[in-house]
């Protein structure tokens, strides 16, 4: 995926708050959309999301990116 792909996978997670129904939302797999988050995550040096298995919820850094990625996107 590219950078922007990478945005979109994590501002649909962020809205959605969940990898599955982002998945869904943009035809890809839970799989693909947790790899795009995770290199969005490396390539920024942070934790976008605190993840457990029953919630994802965005961190400061989360929301901080989720306001930048929402005026590109």
């Amino acid at each position: 995926m590219d950078r922007i792909d990478e945005m979109r996978a994590f501002a649909n997670v962020a809205e959605l708050r969940s990898f599955v129904a982002a998945a869904r939302r943009l035809g890809r797999s839970a799989a693909a959309i947790t790899r795009a988050v995770a290199s969005l995550e490396d390539r920024l040096g942070t934790r976008l999301f605190t993840r457990t298995t029953r919630a994802v919820v965005l961190t400061e850094s989360g929301r901080r990116h989720l306001e930048q990625a929402r005026i590109v996107l």
